[in-house]
């Protein structure tokens, strides 16, 4: 069983003497040794996929699901022959469509992949799928969340809490994930999800252009809007990421060819809602029920060079639903959405029942899909 530890910082209210001497030593002695206890918080695989599906169990209960096994049956194959290539094939992986005009992708850890109708209505081919799926997939299995919550300096634990059978702290811990899922990640995080996910579309015989073919078609969805929403709000930082996939499948020479249109046409065939229509959740209403505040993910410390992190962020993931905590949602939005009022695309209205729609793939199942598309 695999195990990493997630380093959780507490605001430590201690004052450092102006003199150096045997107080102070002491005092930066007690500084250590708290530092290592609250380093020692270790979280199983299984813990993991608990903290998942309570997260996509707030996503479910804010967009609701659609109920229709059949779409639900096609995205599962889809995604488990990608997940089936990943780093982390084992996990038990989850596909859900949610009930929203609005575009949106997410993944909450353990396994736990989400794509709107409004997104699955502006993709044009299985390969388009696949590489939306696929950069969400490598947010799991690049564990984006918890490093993120490592970095995190909201949590508060005491030096003797462990994870296990500890309510309040797992409480904690799905109101952070909860919150950073919803607000998106760093520009560093969402470029390796970019880079890993066109090579694992392309690892599971999938033609690799087809992330970029979708963040193109959603580009263009933006173009006649009076005000930029959700994913296309910085059209700079999309033409760096269209750039960089460019780049990748040029480097490492990716020539998989299949791109499934006629497939994908036939399994799915919901119409997109243009943004000025999108419905949006009434001011007023309440968000996701929970103890989170509802802001995005705090900005980690710039690293140098390529990844540093952009004030920005960017992403599928990065299309803000509303608050995640229990309180009503106020007319403010957060983040850079704030200057620009409501965005239809981050406040969707969702649908009203968040019941998990169960599917079962067996492995016959799945061999006759990938035999069906010519994938390897």
């Amino acid at each position: 069983m695999s195990r990493f530890s997630l380093v959780f910082f507490a605001c430590l209210a201690l004052a450092w003497p102006a003199t150096a001497g045997a107080g102070g030593s002491s005092q930066l002695g007690a500084i250590t040794k708290r530092a290592k206890q609250l380093r020692g918080l270790q979280i199983t695989d299984e813990d993991e996929q608990r903290l998942g599906a309570a997260v996509s169990e707030r996503i479910r209960e804010r967009y609701g699901v659609v109920q229709d096994p059949a779409i639900h049956r096609y995205l599962t194959l889809v995604g488990t022959v990608l997940a089936g290539a990943s780093s982390r094939p084992d996990l038990p992986w989850r596909f859900v469509v949610l009930d929203t005009d609005g575009v949106n992708a997410l993944a909450a850890p353990g396994g736990y992949i989400h794509i709107t109708r409004g997104a699955l209505s502006l993709i044009g081919s299985e390969a388009e799928l696949a590489g939306v799926l696929g950069h969400e997939i490598e947010h799991i299995t690049g564990k984006h969340t918890m490093k993120a919550i490592q970095k995190s300096k909201a949590l508060q634990m005491g030096a003797d809490e462990t994870l296990a059978g500890n309510s309040a702290l797992f409480s904690q811990l799905v109101d952070r994930a909860s919150e950073m899922v919803m607000a998106g990640f760093g520009r560093g995080e969402e470029l390796e999800a970019d880079r890993n996910g066109v090579v694992l579309a392309a690892d599971a015989g999938y033609a690799p252009g087809g992330l970029g073919s979708f963040l193109r078609t959603i580009m263009e969805r933006n173009t006649g809007a009076s005000e930029k929403q959700g994913l296309f709000a910085s059209h700079p930082e999309m033409q760096e990421r269209l750039d960089k996939l460019d780049a990748t499948i040029r480097s490492k020479k990716l020539d998989a060819t299949a791109t499934l249109e006629a497939r994908f046409a036939k399994h799915v065939t919901y119409t997109p809602v243009p943004p000025g229509e999108v419905a949006a959740v009434a001011e007023g209403s309440a968000g996701l029920t929970g103890g989170g505040s509802g802001k995005p993910a705090e900005e980690e410390k710039e690293p140098k060079g390529e990844e540093a992190p952009k004030k920005k962020r960017f992403g599928l993931s990065a299309l803000r639903a509303p608050s995640l905590g229990g309180e009503k949602k106020s007319a403010e939005v957060t983040g850079s959405g704030a200057s620009r009022g409501v965005d239809r695309e981050r406040e969707a209205k969702g649908g009203a029942n968040p019941a998990a729609v169960d599917v079962t793939v067996s492995a016959a199942d799945l061999d006759a899909f990938k035999k069906e598309g010519q994938l390897p």
